[in-house]
């Protein structure tokens, strides 16, 4: 095998659809054309949505699909005291402060930024008082946010590959990001990051609706002292209705085409024909 490791890693929280057998083949496929390593891990940090059934349902659609990953799965719920440790690394170095604001506290806020999917943390919590934060961490709930300017002088200017292209790190693509909530200890950047590195993970591929994230993770990389992969980011394959293929928009399951006598080498083509369609929609 050569250097290439890549991963696809869902999250349990339903049964996959057309959407993430496009993500998980477009990396299975990329990893195996190069002769590498292919992992699975499970994205488990969200307990209250999080359930073992749809891990196994997980493993069935996969294997189903004709791939096979080259190391026992990796599941998130097993890897806390990792993501302790690196959230501590970014306290000591100052990257990230307690936030003590809401959903609602953040939409109502008038001075909040628009970001890629909405209203970005306005920093209402970055400056408060030492003083202050002591006394609300004690008695309220909260998150540990980063800090994007801090982080930025911290590591200077910061680029990564994405498709063979250089991208310069813009450090405010997501604003101050929310890296660790009181009640998981965690969150998606900081649990993918540091797993990537703990897995090896050198090359990424992904859909474009994660790019604004690469510029987080690269920050959280550069902070962490860890290896930046190359990243891949694929565009997304939508429905009939134009929309994205997601849980959200009722994408059907693959169990449920499974049992109606789809193979999987008809959901390669029904791939084929998704990503041709969008092309051509995109180039209209």
């Amino acid at each position: 095998m050569s250097g290439i490791t890549c991963r696809f890693a869902p999250s349990p929280t339903g049964r996959l659809h057309l959407g993430h057998a496009y993500s998980a083949l477009s990396a299975y496929d990329f990893t195996r054309a190069n002769g590498g390593r292919f992992l699975l891990r499970i994205e488990d940090i969200d307990e209250g949505r999080s359930r073992a059934a749809f891990a196994d349902a997980i493993f069935e659609d996969l294997q189903w699909l004709g791939i096979r990953w080259d190391a026992q799965p990796l599941f998130q719920s097993t890897r806390r005291t990792a993501y302790a440790q690196a959230l501590e690394t970014l306290r000591s170095l100052g990257a990230v402060y307690p936030c003590f604001c809401t959903r609602r506290d953040i939409a109502a806020a008038p001075s909040a930024p628009h970001g890629p999917d909405g209203p970005l943390y306005p920093g209402t919590c970055r400056h408060m008082a030492e003083a202050d934060r002591e006394r609300r961490m004690a008695a309220e709930a909260f998150a540990w946010r980063l800090d994007a300017q801090a982080a930025a002088v911290q590591t200077g200017p910061l680029s990564f590959t994405n498709l063979g292209r250089r991208v310069e790190v813009d450090p405010g693509r997501l604003g101050d990001v929310v890296i660790a909530r009181k009640d998981a200890g965690t969150s998606y950047h900081l649990a993918a990051t540091v797993d990537d590195a703990f897995q090896g993970v050198s090359d990424i591929v992904r859909g474009v609706d994660l790019l604004p994230s690469t510029h987080v993770h690269r920050t959280l990389q550069a902070l962490l002292g860890l290896a930046a992969p190359d990243y891949h980011h694929h565009a997304l394959i939508a429905g009939p209705d134009g929309e994205r293929l997601a849980k959200r928009n009722g994408a059907e399951p693959l169990a449920d085409l499974r049992a109606k006598g789809w193979t999987a080498a008809d959901v390669r083509t029904e791939l084929t024909r998704l990503a041709a369609s969008r092309a051509s929609a995109d180039l209209a």
